[in-house]
């Protein structure tokens, strides 16, 4: 089976990796005139009220989605995302994907980039480092998606996202930025999306996200967290910042960072106003978030309107693996999301991650067997529904 993303930019890092563009030379003083600056609209595209206006024109048809499956390097692929969609997502987004592989190698492309009719509303997202490479790109996915993203702030794997300046890494080079923005908006039909991390200053923020907006950026996804604040169970995000950005843009923005469970999604849209929430790790361990299920560990001791869901995560697996069955995808991503949704499990029953680990070339016999074990062990560990999200659990499976 062909390696993942990680495995194909490793491997190609030291000698092929695209050419980057440099950041300026000159040193900046810290008085000096800001690097957002420089923001006049291209031609070729929607000005002012016109290009707001498409922004939520867009986004008002596709139905204003709030809850969101965001990119993951390798872990938000087809058979998952529609898992989600499943159990209450909106819209989701792809994995990142590589613009210049993606553009020079077929079996990449295949692999890396499925979808369905159903895969809708859809992110298509890349880090790239090269205008005219992105928008070649972006232009073989434009018809099956509903925005092309652009990685402008998110983790990829670290050594080789600094190598290549892109990702978290173009924030150090605003120019390229705009360029890789305007880039797109002026060329493509479908509209241009961007997420990001945060800076230090929050004046540098805001200008960063202004920038983008007048580039022809016309939604805005905005993670909470610096570019080295790299643990979120550790570190909290910040929705403070999330909101002044909304507050400062016309146009959409998401806002990502501290969703666990359904509450956190309510109080996150209340404070920060934002247009819509993303999940990335909780869902990996329970893509029924968005339905209202939650694991045991944020269910408070005693809570008296929680209650066993009938569901737990080797149900979710069993469910994830049917549609691995339809829609294919390489067994290292699926060997991913078992360990994910089974870490707790096999915590209780350690020799059968080892039994896991041990098997160089996976079936899905040998994952269903899996889970018949643990059935059979007499591992019990629900999924919990608060009574007030049992509605949203009932939308999941399609009764009343």
């Amino acid at each position: 089976m062909a390696s993942s993303l990680t495995h194909i930019l490793a491997q190609d890092l030291d000698d092929q990796l695209c050419v980057t563009a440099q950041p300026e030379e000159d040193e900046q003083q810290e008085q000096s005139s800001s690097p957002f600056s420089d923001t006049a609209s291209p031609s070729g595209y929607l000005n002012g009220e016109a290009r707001v206006n498409r922004a939520w024109a867009h986004w008002t048809k596709l139905g204003r989605p709030k809850l969101i499956v965001a990119p993951m390097v390798d872990n938000s692929e087809l058979p998952f995302r529609m898992l989600c969609r499943k159990y209450c997502a909106d819209a989701a987004y792809t994995p990142m994907l590589h613009s210049r592989i993606f553009t020079e190698n077929d079996k990449y492309r295949s692999q890396e980039f499925t979808t369905c009719k159903e895969d809708r509303p859809l992110f298509v997202q890349f880090c790239a480092n090269d205008p005219n490479t992105l928008l070649e790109a972006a232009r073989r996915v434009e018809p099956f998606c509903d925005y092309i993203d652009i990685n402008l702030g998110e983790r990829c794997p670290q050594r080789i996202a600094k190598r290549g300046n892109y990702g978290a890494f173009l924030m150090d080079n605003l120019p390229l930025v705009k360029a890789l923005v305007e880039k797109l908006a002026t060329n493509l039909n479908v509209p241009v999306s961007c997420k990001i991390r945060i800076f230090p200053k929050l004046e540098d923020t805001i200008a960063y996200a202004k920038m983008l907006e007048e580039a022809g950026c016309l939604l805005l996804a905005v993670h909470g967290r610096t570019r080295d604040e790299k643990d979120g169970k550790k570190i909290r995000a910040d929705w403070k910042v999330i909101k002044t950005v909304k507050n400062a843009l016309r146009i959409p923005v998401l806002a990502n960072g501290n969703i666990r469970h359904m509450e956190d999604v309510q109080q996150c849209l209340e404070e920060t106003g934002a247009d819509g929430v993303l999940s990335a790790e909780t869902l990996l361990e329970n893509p029924a978030l968005f339905a209202g299920f939650r694991t045991a560990e944020w269910v408070a001791h005693g809570e008296k309107s929680i209650e066993d869901g009938n569901l737990d995560q080797a149900d979710l697996l069993v469910e994830y693996l049917k549609l691995c069955e339809r829609y294919p995808v390489p067994w290292g991503i699926i060997r991913s999301h078992v360990h994910k949704m089974l870490g707790d499990w096999f915590r209780i029953h350690p020799h059968l991650r080892e039994s896991l680990n041990a098997q160089s070339r996976l079936t899905f016999e040998f994952l269903y067997n899996i889970v018949d074990q643990l059935r059979e062990l007499g591992v019990k560990k629900p999924l919990y529904l608060k009574k007030a999200d049992k509605n949203l659990a009932g939308a999941a499976d399609g009764s009343d």
